[in-house]
């Protein structure tokens, strides 16, 4: 059996991996648009894109004290727990990912804490109706699930909204004119909208390692005083994390959000990010872990829709609703099962 240490570091490890592979799933949220109306070359959208997420990380953490405090009871987070979530996270984004489907890390997370948990618990002969109700209504799912329903909907009505706004103050200027200087703004609301990815994304790994390391202090009896406190060398090394990950790109799922839900001008871009980025901010403020895939789709998904419901590509926009309902159950199934195995190899 491996040690707590051993798999402490483990833990560490695969939190750092899908904090990587999260910014590559997701650069597509930051620059798909800025990249789609040509206003910056691929390459240099994603790095700034990185930059803007690593300072964003910084800014806050309530969505990593959410998550790691939020949705179990610490006894029953063990470090093997936390693995299987991860690695069912994991899994699944790398899925979406092959696929190009644009789907939740955040979610995929959730559910993985969920799944790994409850099967800990109903290993330890709890009633599994009653353990996985008690995971359900807890304050960190709640706010998820809530954030799943609402955060999407206000990127759909803040991105139809500000679109119609948007068109109503451009509708005596030449289209030349507005292209040139949406072009420039667009430039900030890609900014505006990496920054806010990062307050909201790169907290997640921050969350769940410092379950493990709560996990660890507990399991060699070092007592604390009940907050969770996140150290700064795991703030720094997520937000660093997070930007590599963005910095690599990542193309596959930037061609479906910039290429095949709309057709996208500098204007309507500039309109989608603002529109979901002050809504994953206001989201960061709450404390509440919300996917920034789901705001910014949405949001591009709304700024169509204002010109006109044909615009909108909806076969595209279905495969996309799918991934979204299946990311939690899948990704509890899988963390379960992943819990269940690493249990037989590496114990508790």
């Amino acid at each position: 059996m491996a040690s707590a240490f051993t798999l402490l570091v483990l833990v560490v490890v695969l939190a750092l991996a899908f904090d990587y592979i999260n910014g590559f799933h997701d650069t597509a949220n930051a620059v798909a648009t800025v990249v789609s109306t040509n206003v910056l070359p691929g390459r240099t959208a994603v790095f700034m894109a990185a930059g803007f997420n690593f300072v964003g990380a910084l800014i806050s953490v309530g969505v990593a004290e959410t998550i790691g405090g939020g949705i179990a009871d610490p006894a029953s987070v063990t470090q093997t727990v936390v693995a299987a979530a991860l690695l069912g996270a994991i899994l699944w984004n790398l899925l979406t990912w092959y696929f190009a489907i644009p789907s939740s890390s955040s979610h995929a997370l959730i559910g993985g804490i969920v799944g790994s948990v409850w099967c800990f618990q109903v290993l330890r002969a709890a009633p599994p109706g009653e353990a996985l109700a008690e995971l359900l209504t807890s304050r960190g799912v709640r706010l998820a699930l809530e954030a799943l329903v609402l955060s999407p909907l206000f990127g759909l009505l803040g991105g139809f909204t500000l679109m119609g706004l948007l068109l109503w103050v451009v509708r005596r200027m030449r289209p030349a004119v507005v292209n040139r200087n949406f072009r420039t703004l667009q430039l900030l609301s890609a900014g505006f909208m990496a920054f806010s990815h990062g307050s909201n994304d790169a907290q997640k790994s921050m969350g769940i390692i410092t379950m493990a390391l709560a996990s660890y202090a507990a399991f060699r009896g070092e007592g604390g005083s009940g907050e969770l406190v996140v150290p700064i060398w795991v703030i720094l090394s997520c937000a660093t994390a997070m930007g590599l990950g963005t910095a690599s790109g990542g193309w596959r799922i930037m061609k479906t959000m910039g290429h095949k839900i709309i057709k996208l001008r500098p204007i309507n871009g500039f309109a989608a990010e603002s529109a979901a980025a002050m809504v994953i901010l206001t989201a960061t403020h709450l404390h509440a872990p919300v996917s920034t895939t789901h705001v910014i789709s949405a949001s591009i998904i709304g700024v169509g829709a204002s010109k006109r419901v044909s615009a909108v590509r909806w076969g595209v926009a279905r495969t996309m609703l799918i991934a979204w309902v299946l990311t939690i159950p899948v990704s509890a199934v899988v963390s379960a099962l992943t819990y269940w195995v690493l249990r037989l190899l590496v114990g508790d």
